[in-house]
């Protein structure tokens, strides 16, 4: 570890320290990059996503407070939901037209719980192939859920949901991206088919069931929009910081922790993914037309290139934005570009920035291809280098 990256990791831990901490030093901090080192970015990101309160006092009684927040919507969403699962139906004098499965009547609990497991099986397809070049997502968790896998349970868990379910083959799709829904680097779909997933034994949970349980109730909670495709993609590298922590009681409590970041930033990104809204101008039509708009300002010859050959922005930048570049890049630099986006108090603009900078840095192959060709450089993002992303959207910005 070099000196310099010493002293950065000091200036890290002064500023963390203070009872109140400075949300502006932090901000210029984070920046250019978070240290992993000692649970560092875990808890600047806690901060960024505005989860943890500045004045520091308050953190043990908040975090107590939410995680048992938490734990009241599982047992709401889905250990009450399993246990009249469970209980529904068990014998026929029970069963009541209220509750009985064909029962019509769209308040009725059944009704509810097909609806649910439409949202349920999509969440589930996505989340199994979360990162398939890792194996974080495959590996047990140290920090199973015990509410929901406490063996005197006799109740339906999400799992024995979506193995016993009989909509396997009527999952509603939800994805948004059309023709830019296409596979990215380290990302491809087929390299572990879901088929050949393996369920971990009882008392046992892999890291891709929580973030399934995570999702499942922001759907619940969010009616409105629910789960759409994609989603999975945000959560995942939060999850995954916040679950990697080398401080085992914050590890412990990372499901928690991140349902409300993930919450949080979704309360900033939601209306990418709610499809009423995309003509407006908080909608995802906008901020695509932005990042042409930035690049008419900033590159002109490129711009006119682009518009000569057809290729809308929609093309591409619909997955850039609503995903955050989340399938652009490899887990490591998606987390590296997330630093600097949650850094900045207008990470959404800064999003457009780096978008526009992409676009920028590989202009001369774009200026020599053709249709196919282009479209096959923005839907295949040939740099990997994401410091020099950075660096080239931070210069857009400050010559604006």
């Amino acid at each position: 570890m070099s000196t310099a990256y010493k002293n950065r990791i000091q200036e890290f831990k002064v500023t963390l320290s203070e009872e109140n901490i400075n949300l502006k030093t932090l901000r210029e901090l984070c920046f250019n990059g978070i240290p992993f080192e000692g649970g560092i970015r875990a808890l600047c990101w806690k901060i960024l996503l505005n989860y943890l309160p500045l004045d520091q006092t308050l953190w043990e009684s908040f975090l107590k407070k939410q995680r048992e927040v938490y734990s009241q919507f599982l047992k709401e969403m889905i250990i009450q939901p399993g246990i009249a699962k469970a209980n529904m139906g068990l014998s026929r004098e029970d069963v009541t037209m209220e509750d009985h499965p064909l029962n019509p009547n769209p308040d009725s609990r059944w009704n509810n719980y097909f609806k649910d497991n439409e949202i349920l099986l999509q969440i589930d397809k996505d989340v199994r192939r979360l990162y398939p070049d890792m194996a974080f997502f495959q590996r047990p968790t140290e920090y199973p859920c015990q509410l929901i896998l406490d063996p005197q349970n006799d109740y339906e868990t999400l799992r024995r949901r979506v193995e016993q379910t009989t909509l396997k083959a009527q999952t509603v799709n939800r994805n948004r991206s059309g023709v830019t829904n296409v596979s990215s680097p380290g990302k491809s779909l087929n390299l572990y088919p879901s088929n050949e997933y393996e369920v971990l034994p009882n008392g046992s949970e892999a890291h891709w069931e929580v973030v399934e349980r995570i999702l499942f109730i922001y759907a619940k909670l969010n009616p409105g929009i629910a789960y759409v495709q994609g989603m999975n993609e945000i959560v995942g590298p939060i999850y995954y910081t916040f679950a990697t922590h080398p401080n085992s009681e914050w590890k412990e409590h990372a499901e928690a922790d991140t349902f409300f970041c993930f919450t949080n930033l979704m309360s900033e990104n939601r209306d990418n993914f709610i499809k009423s809204l995309d003509d407006s101008q908080c909608g995802i039509t906008y901020k695509m037309e932005s990042v042409y708009s930035m690049l008419r300002d900033k590159d002109l010859e490129l711009y006119h290139k682009l518009e000569e050959q057809n290729i809308k922005p929609q093309y591409f930048t619909f997955r850039w934005l609503t995903l955050l570049l989340s399938q652009e890049f490899l887990l490591p630099d998606v987390i590296r570009i997330w630093d600097t986006l949650f850094s900045d108090q207008d990470r959404f603009h800064f999003l457009i920035l780096v978008c526009c900078a992409m676009l920028i840095l590989i202009r001369d192959n774009l200026l020599a291809g053709d249709f196919t060709v282009n479209m096959r450089l923005l839907q295949d993002y040939p740099i990997s280098d994401v410091h020099t992303i950075l660096t080239k959207a931070k210069d857009l910005r400050d010559n604006s």
